[in-house]
């Protein structure tokens, strides 16, 4: 045996030489190599009394192996994670995005990434829906007591969950807008617009969980009738039934008031620019002389004065020559 113990340093470094030269030789069949994958970030244990605003969808993951095992990772193969079972409110939250890999010998580069979130309190508010009609015809006004929106809740109301700085002066809108020239009309599916401080609020904008409306569409009921409106229009004098004796002329015509304001519907007035007022018999005045005139208005219209005055000067016509007897 004694060719086993003679040189017997020799025989190790030999043995060691050996195994080095196997592992080199296999090294560079399987050498180290890595593969990067984008995967969605999974948030866990997020209390229910808090939402996240615009969290962080995708992230970039890179895990490094052989490139026996490497060649069969798969995106599946890695998860990448949030933990905030002990998150609290604010702007700027700070978290950690673990990344693992589930396959043995292979591992992940920088497993551990600082996050910042901005997480609010979440909340559940109930708001009156208002019914708007932007575009109403003239001559007609919408009877906003019997406009309303038809919803489970009377009055129709809905139910947003979302976080709690969104909610500030946060309102529910339903906009009908076409034409208002009707007098009843419904309209059984119209969407559920909230507006906050007078602008749109989007709820694709992304939060975690989703901010949420429970009605998202309801019907609606529109009255509307036929409005008043104004228009001013000048008094007109009529010729006479007769004029003045012989000899005597009409020098003048004053008209008091000049005009008037007609208040009525749209139709009633349309068309109306002048009132003719009656005409009087000047057939046994020979100075001057004012009558009281009631102004004629259409049927369903109504002026700001009743009466107008008229006054006529008639004076003596001195080239009316009286015969000699």
């Amino acid at each position: 045996m004694s060719w086993i113990t003679d040189d017997w340093k020799l025989k190790i470094l030999a043995l060691g030489l050996a195994a080095l030269m196997l592992g080199a030789v296999a090294f560079s069949q399987n050498p180290p190599t890595s593969k990067t994958f984008t995967k969605s970030i999974d948030y866990s244990s997020l209390p229910s009394n808090l939402i996240i605003i615009n969290p962080p969808a995708r992230t970039t993951v890179t895990v490094t192996g052989v490139a026996d095992l490497i060649g069969s990772v798969t995106s599946s193969s890695v998860v990448a994670s949030v933990d905030l079972s002990k998150a609290t409110p604010g702007p700027n939250v700070n978290a950690n995005l673990v990344a693992k890999s589930l396959v043995t010998g292979v591992s992940v580069q920088n497993p551990v990434v600082p996050i910042a979130l901005n997480i609010d309190q979440r909340a559940k508010i109930q708001l009156t829906v208002t019914v708007r009609t932007p575009n109403v015809v003239p001559g007609w006004e919408v009877n906003q007591q019997a406009t309303y929106a038809q919803c489970p809740n009377n009055p129709c109301s809905v139910q947003f969950d979302g976080p709690v700085s969104w909610e500030t002066n946060l309102k529910a809108y339903v906009d009908f807008t076409n034409p208002i020239q009707f007098t009843t009309d419904d309209v059984p599916t119209q969407p559920v617009v909230l507006e906050q401080n007078g602008a749109p609020l989007d709820l694709t904008r992304p939060t975690l969980p989703k901010a949420s409306l429970d009605i998202t569409t309801v019907a609606i009921h529109i009255e509307a009738k036929t409005g008043t409106t104004t228009r001013q229009v000048v008094l007109i004098d009529s010729p006479p039934v007769n004029p003045p004796p012989n000899c005597y002329h009409v020098t003048g015509i004053a008209v008091d008031p000049v005009a008037v304001v007609l208040t009525g519907t749209p139709d009633a007035l349309a068309g109306i620019t002048t009132i003719t007022l009656p005409a009087v018999d000047l057939s046994g005045h020979t100075s001057n002389t004012t009558f009281q005139t009631a102004i004629p208005v259409p049927a369903g219209v109504t002026a700001s004065v009743a009466k107008a005055k008229v006054t006529y000067s008639i004076s003596y016509n001195p080239a009316c020559a009286t015969p000699s007897p």
